[in-house]
């Protein structure tokens, strides 16, 4: 059995891709917080910059206030419009297949003046005539777009944020905390929220706010021990320790996010059972806050929380100032004709692996369905060294290499806010062939699959894509393409194949030859 399945991390067990076997984190030392020499900060409100807003026309949604979202139009008003249509100018991430499930229409029934296919990106602002089929009996979500998609995976908006700067400057318990990790002994908060960023794709600051809004823990202090055990007040004992609670938080966000990347998520339910679908012309950042509010709240505490004049949107703009401004900046998440560049197979040529892992969470086991699985053959199974070598699937800055995690950088720049960003995982240390900071050529040797960065049940490498500090998934409007070969989702994580013209591979944990596939020496 050769696979990443997940519930670990590099820095202690909690959801990500590679599962059982990693050392639990250990019960932190009791810490008395009320009999602390360190005093609450006294902070001042930040006023926040002056944005047009336009009232959202239902009843439900007369305590919002919303942004003005309207799209630049790209096509013309047509002529002649059917009876109960809604015209939608798409948003940037929008794909044909998820904007009719968020509308509860089929994709035939979409039209638009201009040709539009099923599969990839939609440019922004392409009108879109779809029928309106919403149910008068079922409430729905406020259509208030709350924060860009840009504030929830760690983009360009966040490159040059300073997350231990930031913290020590606010002052409050998260400056001086630290925690026992089973994997890595004692390690500090700052350390953790970088790490968690990283390994996520997640935004800093999202991560500080709902630390600080649930449980006062960046400006002030926690005010009871509950809130010092459990900050987010998911109270599992799994779960104890700031370290657990955002990783279940980030499981949350990823949900939300990517979900309605993919039009699997139209509806929110609430802790007391309360139901709302999700308004169609939400972003996927919006979607992610509010998914993640709806999960230990009920539907009145949501809306209080949603609130854009007192709720969590006024709280965030007060620590890190105006989202929306920062997003207008640097531009939207995908740009328009946006294309997978070439990419090889992660092997040399004339070698035999198996394809051991469909598309499943690229870091998070809740997450992005953006990564895939390979297994070098060998003699022996389970975690046992190899001599194949792992290769760059494309071109790229090497900008991480630890742990047995390698990052490249395409555009070179250096950062894995921007641009085409590739993860390789379980890269052992022993002859790794790249170090941080050196520049690797397409079929340039990465270094042997292992074991290392995280539990596995046997020796792989473990791939996903970046854009623009978004995970890209495997089978979606950019579907992963290899070597030609692309890969095709199955009904359940993990599973799937990989198809070129008419041969098929298909996705075997256990590598037996259905799974086998080999790259030739012009591919």
């Amino acid at each position: 059995m050769v696979s990443c399945m997940g519930s670990t991390s590099l820095w202690g067990q909690y959801q990500t891709p590679t599962p059982a076997g990693w050392n639990p984190v250990s019960a932190s030392p009791a810490v008395d917080v009320f009999n602390t020499q360190t005093p609450t900060p006294t902070l001042e409100n930040t006023p926040l910059p002056t944005r047009t807003y336009t009232a959202t026309p239902t009843s439900l949604l007369d305590v919002f206030v919303t942004r003005d979202v309207t799209a630049t139009a790209t096509d013309s008003t047509p002529a002649t419009i059917p009876p109960d249509s809604i015209l939608y100018y798409t948003q940037s991430g929008d794909w044909l297949p998820a904007v009719a499930s968020r509308f509860g229409v089929s994709e035939s029934e979409i039209t638009s003046p201009k040709p539009v296919s099923n599969k990839g990106l939609i440019d922004p602002g392409t009108l879109l005539i779809i029928p309106d089929r919403r149910d008068e009996s079922v409430g729905y979500t406020p259509g208030a777009q709350l924060i860009p998609d840009s504030e929830i995976v760690f983009s360009a908006t966040a490159a040059d944020f300073n997350i231990a700067g930031y913290i020590r400057d606010a002052g409050g318990y998260l400056a001086t905390y630290r925690e026992y990790l089973g994997s890595t002994g004692w390690t500090t908060g700052i350390s953790e929220i970088e790490r968690l960023s990283y390994e996520n794709s997640i935004d800093p600051r999202i991560l500080l706010a709902i630390l600080d809004y649930e449980a006062n823990w960046v400006r002030g202090r926690p005010q009871t021990i509950l809130r010092t055990d459990y900050p987010l007040d998911y109270q599992k004992p799994a779960y104890k320790g700031m370290f657990q609670q955002l990783a279940w938080a980030i499981n949350q966000l990823s949900i939300g996010y990517y979900g309605w990347r993919m039009g699997m998520i139209t509806e929110l339910s609430f802790r007391d059972g309360e139901k709302l679908r999700l308004d169609p012309t939400l972003n996927a950042g919006t979607v992610s806050i509010m998914y993640f509010f709806s999960r230990q709240h009920t539907m009145n505490e949501w809306l209080r929380i949603m609130d854009q004049t007192s709720g969590f949107p006024y709280f965030y703009q007060n620590m890190f100032g105006d989202p929306w401004l920062r997003a207008d900046q640097v531009g939207p998440i995908f740009p328009p004709g946006l294309t997978q560049p070439e990419m090889i197979l992660p092997f040399e040529p004339g070698m035999i692996w198996a394809y051991t892992g469909g598309p499943h969470g690229a870091w998070e086991h809740d997450g992005a369905l953006a990564a895939i699985d390979f297994a070098p053959s060998n003699d022996k199974s389970g975690c046992a060294p190899t001599t194949s070598w792992t290769v760059a699937i494309a071109p790229g800055l090497v900008v991480r290499s630890e742990k047995g995690v390698v990052v490249t950088d395409m555009d070179g720049d250096g950062s894995e806010q921007t641009g085409w960003n590739i993860l390789y995982l379980h890269i052992a240390t022993e002859e790794r062939a790249v170090t941080k900071g050196e520049w690797v050529d397409q079929g340039g040797r990465i270094g042997h699959a292992s074991c290392e960065g995280g539990a596995a049940t046997g020796t792989h490498v473990h791939i996903a894509r970046k854009y623009n500090g978004e995970w890209v998934i495997a089978d979606g409007f950019l579907p992963f393409v290899l070597s030609g070969w692309t890969v095709v989702a199955g009904n359940e994580p993990y599973l799937g194949k990989m198809v070129k013209g008419n041969k098929v591979v298909t996705a075997d944990i256990n590598g037996q030859a259905k799974s086998n596939i080999s790259r030739e020496e012009d591919e």
